[in-house]
């Protein structure tokens, strides 16, 4: 069992991290392009230093497996997976989607989690077994049943030529199926939407550990399902795709997703 002292220094650790978001929010961008539209700033990596070395004094036994500094290995047996900064561009712009996205990793599964959107004010936190939260309240995934009725959020990897066909053929046919598409551009927050009760849903392609190791520990504590695209195929850090929601929806969203993949559309 996870100990409370665990979860309390790691929501003050990301929450030092929030106040150096803040910070820096109104002050001048330090950026560097990784890629052509793929950016980091020195807050990213600000964030990243200050993390690494608070949650080392946290749980020294674990490894730091972080977005700007991991060796593409995996996190291994126990780690915390962080990233310091979810929605980089969204910050690099002002735009106030961004997120500080922790989770403690053991033995194949996330323990504890938090997801700390500053410019929101609102901090989500989970333990496996223990529920999920935001701003200390407890969150619940929607009861909605219906996709005509549903809000659902997806996002765009940097690897967009990749899967720009792809990505078009599935937000057509979300556009025709749902109430509403979105995309703020930051998956952690996105997927504590979805545990939330926000979002119905969330799908997206190629993303990293970091960005949905604590938001999937979220939705699965607050009600919801988590799998690959495929419904029957259990998600994991590495797989091509996410899909999340409330678990009443789940089954037709797969079904969509997949219906344009076996289309060959992309």
């Amino acid at each position: 069992m996870i100990s409370k002292d665990l979860m309390d220094g790691l929501m003050a650790a990301t929450a030092k991290a929030a106040d150096v978001i803040r910070a820096d929010w109104n002050q001048e961008r330090d950026i560097v392009n990784k890629g052509r539209i793929d950016l980091v700033t020195a807050t990213d990596l600000h964030c990243e230093a200050l993390l690494r070395e608070e949650l080392a004094r946290l749980l020294p036994e674990a490894s730091f497996y972080g977005e700007e500094s991991s060796d593409g290995s995996g996190p291994g047996e126990l780690a915390w997976v962080v990233d310091p900064l979810d929605g980089t561009t969204n910050f690099a712009h002002r735009i106030p989607f961004v997120a500080v996205s922790v989770a403690l990793w053991r033995e194949g599964r996330s323990e504890l989690a938090v997801v700390e959107a500053p410019m929101l004010g609102e901090t989500y936190h989970a333990r496996r077994g223990g529920g999920a939260f935001c701003n200390g309240l407890p969150i619940r995934v929607s009861n909605c049943d219906a996709l005509v009725d549903s809000i659902v959020a997806t996002g765009f990897p940097y690897a967009i030529e990749r899967y720009a066909e792809r990505i078009l053929a599935h937000m057509r046919r979300m556009l025709l199926a749902t109430q509403g598409v979105r995309r703020p551009g930051a998956a952690a927050i996105d997927l504590a939407y979805v545990a939330a009760g926000r979002y119905d849903g969330f799908y997206e392609y190629a993303l990293k550990p970091w960005d949905t190791a604590a938001g999937w520990l979220l939705v699965e504590e607050a009600g919801g399902r988590v799998s690959a695209f495929d419904a029957n195929v259990p998600y994991d850090l590495g797989a091509d795709g996410i899909l999340a929601s409330n678990g009443l929806v789940h089954e037709v969203l797969s079904r969509l997703l997949l219906l344009d993949m076996e289309k060959g559309d992309g």
